[in-house]
């Protein structure tokens, strides 16, 4: 048989590979967050800060449905990937078929519920106050465009799977420069505040996704899928169900973070704090770019090789993913511990027109964003263990591990922490509980990861 382009994910060198793989989808995440990043600045800057407080309360509602679709892209990706290392083509095509399918049903159902108890959610969420009337116009219109976005999600994580990354990178730069385009003329050029926001993401995903369709119709894809396979087969479903639970799982459990530390933060210090917090979340994207794309590019290495039973390889690609993602966390936190206040100032307006209560907003933000920002990126140079060792289990087919690891930061220790040491520290609490909770994740990773490691691997 003659050799692919996955083929190349078992024969060329894991560091070689890992870059090849890794560079693409770090550029593809980056302007990806740059996306994010220069929007919220827009929407700081032509709108104003309390717009940046409502895209925060409204993005978590949101992203946890089109979540649904990388969920299933990434519970069908690793069946993908571990299908087309043991030869098995014709099992990865009948899974990214139904992928397609559950994608769009499961995603439809879930547009329609958020539309219908939208203002319930958005109070749920933190949007209260004056953020609620920015946060309502938002979420309606984006929330149309949520299946698109779900779609493009799981195509993109599909199509890295085949060990094509530059085809996902592509896919991930489309809606970013889309978006920045359309949120010129929208909000600056038209003026249509929040709505024009909204439309600039809305309309950017449905052209990434027209994209994606392109290339797995083209001959660049390898899964040349038939109307057969979008029939659906309960044991391919079941299978990506329990590997996507795990990236599901994630995404509820950010959205719970942020429902619970929204509420938190406007009982401690009002819209303004919940402003502090929007800044970080941008920057918790954006800053940590090369490590999330180090884990993109590990995971379909990891499942190829594991599938075509090639465990020294496997070895090997989990410490070099480590230990790079590691030392580009270093650096990532050097920079935003020497220029907080710099990063925090490109989000904020100087616009005359601002009302006396966005004014105190934009000083309060100013005054507490050093030591918020210093302590929720602190354990930014290990973080690639936690990373790493959830994305193995996941790549391998190991849901249960994949999924406790997975939460085991969010669910098992910040919760709890940032219900506890607010009590005694008030704001300083909140921010301490995400360095705490990344250390005590990273210790239970380490120790469980280097247990398997032993039990299989060797």
């Amino acid at each position: 048989m003659p050799k692919t382009k996955s083929d190349e994910l078992g024969i060329l060198p894991i560091s070689k590979l890992l870059i090849k793989q890794s560079i693409p989808a770090s550029i593809g995440v980056l302007v990806m967050s740059l996306n994010v990043l220069v929007d919220s600045i827009f929407v700081g800057n032509w709108i104003g800060p309390l717009a940046i407080a409502a895209i925060s309360v409204v993005l978590p509602v949101t992203f946890f449905v089109a979540a649904l679709g990388m969920a299933i892209g990434v519970g069908g990706a690793s069946i993908v990937s571990r299908a087309l290392g043991a030869g098995e083509r014709e099992k990865a095509k009948r899974t990214f078929g139904n992928q397609i399918t559950l994608t769009v049903l499961v995603t439809v159902i879930m547009m329609f519920l958020g539309l219908s108890f939208k203002d319930d959610l958005i109070l749920a969420f933190g949007g209260k106050g004056e953020i609620f009337d920015y946060a309502k116009p938002f979420y309606t219109v984006v929330f149309y465009g949520v299946p698109f976005l779900a779609l493009t999600m799981m195509g993109n994580i599909v199509i890295r799977s085949e060990g094509k990354p530059k085809y996902a990178m592509i896919a991930m730069i489309i809606p970013s420069v889309i978006n920045l385009t359309m949120d010129y003329l929208f909000i600056y050029v038209f003026n249509w505040d929040m709505e024009g926001a909204a439309w600039a993401t809305t309309v950017s995903y449905i052209i990434s996704f027209g994209y994606l369709i392109y290339i797995f119709r083209s001959n660049r894809s390898e899964l040349q899928i038939s109307f057969s396979h979008f029939k659906l087969k309960l044991p391919i479903i079941k299978e990506i169900g329990s590997l996507g639970s795990v990236t599901l799982a994630r995404q509820a459990m950010i959205s719970l973070v942020v429902l619970i530390l929204n509420n938190i933060l406007f009982d401690l210090g009002g819209e303004a704090m919940v402003a502090v917090y929007a800044i970080i979340g941008r920057m918790l994207m954006f800053a940590l770019f090369p490590i999330y794309g180090i884990a993109q590019g590990f995971l379909p290495i990891a499942g190829y090789n594991y599938g075509a039973k090639k465990y020294t390889r496997v070895k090997e690609s989990i410490f070099t993913a480590i230990i790079y993602a590691s030392f580009l966390g270093t650096i990532v936190y050097a920079g935003l511990f020497l220029f907080p206040v710099e990063i925090a100032t490109l989000f904020l307006s100087s616009n005359e027109n601002l009302s006396t209560n966005e004014i105190a907003i934009n000083e309060y933000v100013l005054e507490h964003i050093s030591v918020a920002m210093r302590w929720v990126f602190a354990a930014t140079p290990v973080i690639a263990i936690p990373l790493m060792g959830g994305a193995y289990f996941q790549a391998i087919g190991k849901a249960i591990p994949a999924m406790l690891l997975t939460i085991s930061r969010q669910g098992f220790f910040f919760i709890p922490l940032v219900f506890i040491l607010p009590y005694f520290y008030g704001e300083s609490g909140v921010w301490t509980s995400f360095a705490i909770a990344d250390v005590l994740a990273t210790i239970v990773t380490l120790w469980y990861l280097r247990r398997e490691i032993k039990r299989t691997l060797y």
